[in-house]
């Protein structure tokens, strides 16, 4: 990825709704060539798809939660059912395959503390393969909507 790229990336990821021809005005560039790029990218994998960030609020999800999960046994096979339903709970926003202590990490977003405790006790602790979890409050969340590129190690 050269530097042309890299400024797509960047701009794309401030704001994914802009235009190639605006696109192309910020960077200095033909509208041709920047849609070719913007195209060779989404080829390569390195722009996987474009997205809109929703309050959770508005989709009834006020109150948002960790929740560390063991599994047992420890297999592949089990690795990979409890990690594609556990993607289909429609109350987990993100699952996380974890190394060490736990075996996955979920993000969970639910009305209420009453519906936390609910998908807790009635779905999550009932599945044959669960073996123990913790969950933490989410208060707050910050992320970094535009990550630039590390440099290689020397």
């Amino acid at each position: 990825m050269d530097e042309l790229d890299a400024g797509i990336i960047r701009l794309l990821q401030s704001d994914a709704r802009l235009s190639n021809r605006e696109l192309a005005r910020q960077l200095g560039i033909a509208p041709s060539t920047c849609l070719e790029r913007v195209r060779a990218l989404a080829r390569r994998g390195v722009i996987k798809g474009y997205h809109a960030e929703i309050d959770p609020a508005a989709l009834n999800r006020g109150v948002q939660a960790m929740v560390a999960v063991q599994v047992r046994p420890l297999s592949r096979a089990v690795i990979d059912t409890f990690k594609a339903s556990a993607a289909k709970m429609p109350e987990v926003l993100s699952v996380f395959v974890l190394s060490g202590g736990d075996d996955f990490l979920l993000h969970v977003g639910v009305p209420d503390l009453d519906a936390l405790h609910a998908f807790l006790l009635d779905r999550l602790s009932k599945r044959r393969e669960v073996t123990g979890f913790r969950s933490s409050l989410i208060f707050q969340q910050v992320s970094n909507p535009a990550p630039s590129r590390l440099a290689q190690p020397s």
